[in-house]
């Protein structure tokens, strides 16, 4: 069984600014004093109420501008606008990643997806011919020793459930194994009904105001993450005859569908008298899908944005995120602050009343409370990292935002976009060449970052065809579509496209860590030789920690089923300035070497692949041991992982 835990919070630059002592850079390596305790039953019960409910709906492919509320003109969503009229409405808020497994990992741990080493869908594109670059092998399921908001929330006395798409793994590592009491996930696609939707709308909305209704006297999460307007698409024909005068017909209909299912939601919170202490959110997983996937799309358009999903551009990236709280946000407000959905992780935590330095530590989104209350937010820079291809012609690429310009830096050729989103919000002018110091200068920060967090990176195509590569990203770029007035005007000239981008995979696997197979060590197992190092079982460090003396080493014990060869993944973090440690991992006489590298702080780990080895089967025991130690500390250790090579 594997334990979960957190971190605490401290930036890295905190390191920078205080950290000449030991106790700053190591953090603070003492048992925290435990919480003050209600007294009796009748305290326990009003720090409970006390506590806000949580509500966070997400929709699966909305675009950012598929809200009338957005600009949408044709469609229809009368509840969700006066939900923006009730609260606060973003208008800059960007997806962790512009696909769905990467964007919901984040929504649920606090985390890049870059750092967690799940960057695509689930179970991802396979290779192709016509990749100019191999793909990084990705985690094919949200792994179990990453803590999440519905279990940091249940710690804090929250009764969690999820109703619809989990999509972060299958038997196992489930929504029920990631801290939800309750699950509840009808079937993707349904056959449209006086009673239902197409996608499963009010099975799900029933289910979440069941769950509401029951928990009504104690604080809850209740996690609404829909299939809706995902395709294939469907929904009920008096709807689609209803808005015949849409883009796109169907699509118009699911999302009046979606906002009939939201404000269902909404009534039971209001009818129940919940609405002064409960938070209510609204938005998406990426960006609308702009492009022909399958038979009667493309389903939208995110115009003046580039783009959508699949991609690093506006359209795919920018989100809808309407978030009321009574008594907290002010009506009617209009938030134009660059945010990412990662943030919602802190945010809802510190609303929740959770000290984030003890029970939760460094994540990756920070809390949105002040922006909420209409207090000063500190500026800041956004990254995206996407090595990988995607079905909607997106290649490899990465991405900052910092002020209002915007850098993409492409994978396959290491060309670079740089866009002033406040005078080019559609991204057709690239200042690359013109302003190259900028350029130069937000590259370089880009870089730090994927450094900074341990993001993987594609690899040359050995296999590679240029002309299936013409075929499908030079002749048609996907990225620069234009929609005629309709979707059905629009979907004949990318029929050739479509078929070229789904033959070039047709045969081929996704490449993913195994659900089962692979061997995971961690810190609370290992066998301790040391003088200081030991194990720390705080929830917000979980990790073999105060390597102070270079001498100190660990061990683990295992036994491996089948020979082969095995790559050795370390989890590690390092406080800033303390970096450098070399350090060998021994296993079965075969030794791995490793440079220790800062992360900014010991409990904000990053995963780091460092070799491969010959496992025969049997028992063994595998040894980290420093050789080196340039700074105050070797380093932390969360985990180590052996995973077969295929």
């Amino acid at each position: 069984m594997s334990m979960r835990h957190g971190w605490v919070f401290v930036p890295f630059c905190v390191c920078l600014i205080l950290g000449i002592s030991l106790q700053n850079l190591l953090g603070n390596r003492s048992v925290d004093a435990a919480e003050p305790q209600a007294s009796n039953a009748s305290q326990t019960s009003a720090a409970s109420m006390s506590r806000p409910n949580i509500v966070l709906i997400l929709a699966d492919d909305l675009g950012v501008n598929d809200l009338a509320c957005y600009g949408r003109a044709d469609h229809r969503t009368p509840k969700l606008d006066a939900l923006a009229k009730a609260g606060a409405r973003f208008t800059t808020a960007y997806t962790a990643q512009p696909i769905c497994s990467p964007s919901r990992a984040a929504l649920m741990t606090g985390k890049c997806p870059a750092r967690l080493h799940l960057t695509n869908y689930l179970p991802g594109r396979p290779d192709a011919p016509s990749q100019k670059l191999i793909q990084p092998v990705i985690e094919g399921q949200l792994p179990l020793e990453e803590p999440t908001l519905a279990e940091w929330l249940r710690g804090a006395g929250y009764t969690t459930g999820l109703f619809g798409k989990w999509h972060l793994g299958n038997k196992g590592f489930g929504a029920a194994e990631q801290g939800f009491d309750v699950v509840v996930s009808p079937p993707a696609n349904t056959k449209p009904s006086a009673e239902e939707g197409g996608k499963g709308e009010y099975a799900i909305t029933a289910a979440a105001e069941k769950f509401i209704t029951e928990n009504r006297d104690k604080p809850f999460f209740c996690y609404v993450p829909h299939n809706n307007p995902h395709i294939p698409l469907g929904a009920k024909p008096e709807l689609t005859a209803k808005n015949s005068a849409a883009f796109h017909p169907t699509y118009a209909a699911m999302i009046e569908t979606l906002d009939d299912a939201v404000g269902r939601l909404i009534s039971k919170v209001d009818e129940l008298g919940l609405t002064e202490r409960t938070i209510f959110i609204f938005t998406s997983d990426n960006g609308g899908l702009h492009v022909l996937e399958s038979p009667g799309t493309p389903a939208t358009h995110n115009t003046p944005y580039r783009a959508g999903k699949g991609y690093v551009y506006e359209g795919g990236l920018r989100e809808p995120l309407i978030v009321r709280w009574p008594g907290v946000i002010q009506p009617g407000k209009t938030i134009d602050t660059p945010v990412v959905l990662t943030d919602l992780v802190s945010t809802l935590l510190e609303a929740a009343g959770l000290n984030l330095s003890k029970t939760v530590g460094p994540l990756d989104g920070v809390s949105l409370m002040p922006l909420l209350r209409g207090e000063k937010f500190a500026q800041r820079s956004l990254f995206w990292h996407f090595p990988n291809y995607t079905n909607q012609g997106g290649r490899p690429a990465g991405a900052i935002r910092s002020g209002n310009f915007k850098l993409i830096e492409h994978f396959e050729d290491d060309s670079v976009e740089l866009y002033d989103l406040a005078a080019d919000p559609s991204e057709k002018q690239d200042l690359s060449k013109q302003d190259r110091e900028r350029a130069d200068k937000l590259r370089q920060e880009l870089a730090a970052w994927r450094k900074r967090v341990g993001a993987q990176m594609p690899t040359p195509n050995p296999g590679f065809k240029a002309d299936m590569h013409q075929t499908i990203y030079g002749q048609q770029d996907s990225s620069k579509l234009v929609p005629e007035k309709t979707a059905a005007a629009t979907e004949p000239g990318w029929k050739d496209w479509r078929k070229a981008m789904s033959q070039a995979t047709a045969g081929n696997k996704p490449k993913v860590t195994p659900a089962s197979g692979d061997i995971r060590l961690h810190a609370k197992d290992a066998i301790v030789h040391a003088e200081k190092m030991r194990y720390e079982p705080e929830s917000h460090k979980n990790v073999l920690g105060f390597w102070t003396n270079p001498k100190d080493w660990a061990e683990w014990k295992f036994d491996v089923a089948k020979a082969g060869k095995y790559e050795i993944e370390v989890q590690q973090g390092c406080g800033t300035g303390a970096g450098g440690s070399e350090v060998n991992v021994e296993v079965a006489g075969q030794t791995l070497k490793f440079t220790v590298v800062e992360t900014g702080h010991f409990q904000h780990m990053i995963l780091r692949t460092i070799g491969v080895v010959d496992l025969p089967s049997g028992s063994h025991a595998l040894a980290i041991k420093p050789q080196t130690k340039p700074g105050v500390a070797v380093m932390d250790v969360r985990r180590v992982v052996l995973r077969p090579v295929p």
